[in-house]
C-alpha cells in the first residue's frame, strides 16, 4: 500500500503497461529502412526525420487505434446489454464508410477534417438506428442483436458499394475498406488524438454506463437519465469509430475481442476494466501491426488482415468459454494476492 493505492491491485495493469512500452520502443525499429538508436545519437538527419515523420506517428496512430476501438466497444456492449456488440457488429463502421463517401461525392477537395465530419455524423446515426432496432425487440436473444447489427451494417455497406460503383467512386473508397498503417504519415493521422478526449469522457461517466446498462427501469430509480447517458455513450463510441476510420481505415474484431478477453479477468464493469481495456487493446493492434511488417518483409501485410486471422481465432475461443463457463471470470492470484505462481481460480460474476 502507498498513500492509500494498492499496488497488488494493479499488477495486471502494470504489467500490460511495461509489455506495451518495450514493444513501442521495438516498433520503432521495424520497417523496410533501418533505423539504428546509434546513428540517431550520432545526429544522422535522414533516420531522424524517418523517426519523425513515419515511425512515430504510425506508433501514436497504431496506440490510439487500439485504445479507441477497444473503448467503443466496451461501451456498447454495456449499453446494449449484449457481449457480441462492438462497431463492426453494430454497423458503426459500415455508417462511418458510407459518410466518407459522401464527403468524397460532395466535397471532392475537403481536408481530413471535412471528412471526419461526414463520419461522425453517419457514424452516429446508424448506431442510434441500430439501438432502435434492438430495443424493438421484444426477446432479445444473445446471438440475435449482433446478427441484427450485422444484417444492417450489410444493407448499409451494398448502398456504400452501390454509390460507389454508380459515381465511379470504388477506387477512391478502397482505401477506406481496408484498414492500414502504412499511409500514416505527419499532418495525416492527427485526427486520432481526439480518441484522447473521448476516452477521457467515458472514464468520468463510466458508472453512469454501468447503470443505463442494468436498464431503464434500475436507471430511473437510481436518477440517472437513461436517455441522456444512452445516446451520450453511442455518440462516444461512435465517434472513436469515425476518426479511426478517416485516418486508418476499417479494423473489425478489437472492439469485440478486447472487451471480452479482459472481462474474463476483471470482471463487467467499466470504471474497472476500462484502463485495463484500452493498454490491452493498444498492445493487441501494436502486435498485429509487428506481425504485418514482419510477416513477409520488406513489403507488409494490411493490419486488418492480422487481426482478422488473429481475432477469429480468439473469439472462436471465447465462444467455446462461453459455452463451458458462462459469465464466470477467471481471477489469477498471482495478481490479485501477489503470490508465487499464478493459479485459475473460477468464480461467479466480478472479481475483486
Amino acid at each position: 500500500m502507498l498513500g492509500g493505492f494498492n499496488i497488488k491491485g494493479y499488477k495486471f495493469t502494470v504489467i500490460l503497461l511495461g509489455i506495451l512500452v518495450v514493444l513501442s520502443v521495438i516498433s520503432l525499429f521495424i520497417g523496410v529502412t533501418d533505423i539504428r538508436l546509434t546513428d540517431i545519437l550520432k545526429g544522422d538527419t535522414e533516420q531522424l526525420q524517418m523517426l519523425v515523420i513515419s515511425r512515430i506517428p504510425r506508433l501514436l496512430a497504431i496506440l490510439c487505434t487500439g485504445i479507441g476501438m477497444s473503448v467503443a466497444g466496451l461501451i456498447m456492449q454495456k449499453l446494449c446489454m449484449n457481449k457480441f456488440v462492438s462497431p463492426s457488429t453494430g454497423a458503426t463502421i459500415s455508417s462511418a464508410q458510407l459518410g466518407i463517401l459522401f464527403a468524397l461525392l460532395y466535397l471532392p477537395n475537403s481536408t481530413i477534417f471535412g471528412r471526419a465530419v461526414f463520419a461522425f455524423s453517419t457514424a452516429i446515426l446508424g448506431t442510434w438506428i441500430f439501438v432502435y432496432f434492438i430495443q424493438k425487440i421484444q426477446f432479445k436473444d444473445v446471438v440475435m442483436v449482433p446478427l441484427v447489427g450485422i444484417m444492417f451494417g450489410n444493407v448499409i455497406g451494398g448502398i456504400t458499394n452501390y454509390l460507389a460503383f454508380k459515381y465511379e467512386m470504388t477506387q477512391a473508397l478502397s482505401s477506406w475498406l481496408v484498414g492500414n498503417f502504412s499511409l500514416v504519415l505527419k499532418g495525416r493521422y492527427e485526427l486520432v488524438y481526439m480518441i484522447i478526449p473521448l476516452v477521457i469522457i467515458a472514464f468520468i461517466f463510466a458508472n453512469h454506463f454501468n447503470i443505463v446498462g442494468m436498464g431503464k427501469n434500475f436507471s430511473k430509480n437510481l436518477g440517472v437519465n437513461y436517455n441522456v447517458m444512452m445516446f451520450l455513450g453511442l455518440s462516444i463510441a461512435s465517434m472513436i469509430t469515425a476518426s479511426i476510420v478517416v485516418v486508418v481505415g476499417s479494423i473489425s474484431y478489437i472492439g469485440l475481442i478486447v472487451p471480452n478477453v479482459v472481462a474474463m479477468f476483471k470482471g463487467d464493469k467499466i470504471r474497472g476494466t476500462l484502463v485495463d481495456t484500452a493498454v490491452f487493446g493498444a498492445l493487441f493492434v501494436l502486435i498485429c501491426d509487428m506481425i504485418g511488417r514482419s510477416l513477409i518483409a520488406p513489403y507488409e501485410l494490411p493490419i486488418e488482415l492480422i487481426v482478422g486471422v488473429l481475432g477469429s481465432i480468439i473469439f472462436v475461443g471465447l465462444l467455446f468459454y462461453r459455452l463451458q463457463y458462462g459469465n464466470k471470470s477467471i481471477s489469477l492470484r498471482w495478481f490479485s494476492q501477489g503470490t508465487s505462481c499464478a493459479q485459475p481460480v473460477m468464480k461467479d460474476g466480478e472479481t475483486k
